[in-house]
């Protein structure tokens, strides 16, 4: 008997279907109408979506909307393809369960080089977030660094909101990244490949604002020599980013309610009713619930805007992501042919731990990249810090030598200062960026806490 070659094995169909049917990557295949034609078991078995359920099927109808979110390419009039594209994916399963996936989509051609159809493949990678957050081993998320537990909750919030449409207010301090989590909430979400337009209420004159958000007609006001789109319009099927919500005029609040609760507006001088599909993202460095309280912004604005909070940290809160920052702005400066990349020196490292960081995060790179010059690209030392940096004042033990810190004791400091980690390192008789490095090495230590 002659011995089956791989062509005898593939020219069968129903082989094909059954090796198909046993990889662990999901695989859906459609033709150029959407049409699909191939679905596997683990597709049905991902997505909650039985296969003779979608099998001929225009897949947006067949999978409650477009699988690839705003990244796919058969949405509006004829397609523009690459031959292969890999990105991750949210989606929503038949169960109304999220998940997310890393895709694969490739275009398929037939015999004479002409595109016949779409293939494909996914895999579910949803539990490999929750496996990276219970071993401590995240660094970073979605373009976002940092790895103190505060920081972790961000990027589970992000994840989690990532897959439904409803409105995001993000509070935080000036120079936390507040634009930078709306962008990842943007880049993690279905709009994902769609336009994220953002604006800040605040840096613009009142008498302009209306229009950059709405738009304006042909003979509007003076000047207004041509229509407008606003930013709402320019963000159509994307995201709307409105930084420093709590400047918007009260004027302006009754129009952007309207919006929320229509999704409709006209346009500064036009009488016609436009509506557009955009998701709203809003931030500020102020209480907004304060604002409220004082008569400065709509209560029922706040709660449209306030659907799902983030509140993002102060660096000051999670000094154990200040070395993960610095090497990642290193990581960034150009290097000179020839020469090493900069490096920061301990002593200097151990200054931007004990510093209070009042502008956050755009702060310490700014800090870092002034050392990066005075240093001449080559190690960065405490003299070469900025001025307000080499004002501070290292705690040092009151007497003795430098204790040996254990997971235990320094449990119990912390227990016993509320989590307050200054007080807690005086508690051990040891200066604040001892005990950072500590928790920085150790954190299972806050992790059991």
């Amino acid at each position: 008997m002659n011995a089956l070659t791989i062509d005898n094995i593939l020219s069968n169909p129903k082989n094909l279907e059954r090796i198909l049917d046993n990889m662990k990557d999901g695989i859906i295949a459609h033709d150029l109408s959407r049409r699909i034609f191939y679905f596997n078991r683990k597709a049905e078995e991902i997505t909650g979506y039985r296969r003779e359920a979608v099998i001929g099927k225009d897949c947006h109808e067949a999978l409650g909307g477009p699988f690839c979110g705003s990244r796919c390419s058969f949405c509006d009039g004829q397609p523009i393809f690459l031959d292969t594209a890999e990105y991750p994916v949210n989606i929503i399963t038949r169960g109304g369960e999220p998940r997310r996936l890393e895709m694969t989509a490739t275009m398929m051609r037939d015999e004479n080089d002409t595109e016949v159809g779409v293939l494909a493949t996914f895999r579910d990678v949803t539990d490999l977030f929750e496996l990276r957050v219970k071993a401590r081993a995240m660094t970073g998320f979605s373009n976002i660094i940092g790895c103190d537990n505060k920081m972790v909750e961000v990027f589970r919030q992000i994840k989690d909101v990532s897959v439904y449409d409803y409105p995001v207010h993000i509070s935080g301090e000036t120079g936390t990244g507040k634009e930078l989590v709306a962008n990842a909430i943007h880049n993690e979400s279905l709009r994902a490949g769609s336009p994220f337009v953002p604006i800040n209420c605040g840096a613009l004159p009142e008498g302009l604002i209306e229009s950059e958000l709405f738009g304006h007609v042909k003979g509007a006001f003076s000047g207004a020599i041509r229509d407008k789109k606003g930013r709402f319009e320019l963000a159509s099927k994307g995201t709307i980013f409105l930084d420093e919500i709590a400047e918007l005029p009260k004027l302006l609040q009754v129009k952007l309610l309207r919006f929320l609760q229509e999704g409709t507006f006209e346009k500064v001088g036009g009488e016609k009713t436009a509506s557009v599909d955009v998701r709203v993202i809003s931030a500020t460095n102020k209480d907004l619930k304060r604002e409220v309280l004082k008569g400065s912004f709509r209560e029922d604005l706040f709660y449209r805007l306030n659907v799902i909070p983030i509140h993002i940290p102060p660096i000051r809160e999670r000094k154990s992501d200040i070395p993960l920052l610095v090497d990642h702005f290193l990581s960034k400066a150009p290097v000179v042919q020839g020469q090493r990349p900069v490096r920061i020196a301990q002593e200097a490292l151990n200054m931007l731990m004990d510093y209070s960081w009042p502008g956050n995060v755009r702060e310490l790179q700014n800090a870092v990249q002034f050392a990066i010059v005075r240093c001449k690209g080559k190690v960065i030392r405490p003299e070469d810090l900025p001025l307000e940096l080499k004002k501070v004042v290292f705690e040092k033990p009151k007497r003795g030598p430098l204790r040996k810190l254990e997971a235990e004791m320094v449990k119990t400091a912390l227990t016993k200062t509320g989590g307050n980690k200054a007080r807690a390192a005086k508690v051990l008789g040891v200066g604040r960026a001892t005990l950072y490095r500590f928790l920085g090495d150790h954190p299972q230590v806050l992790a059991d806490g």
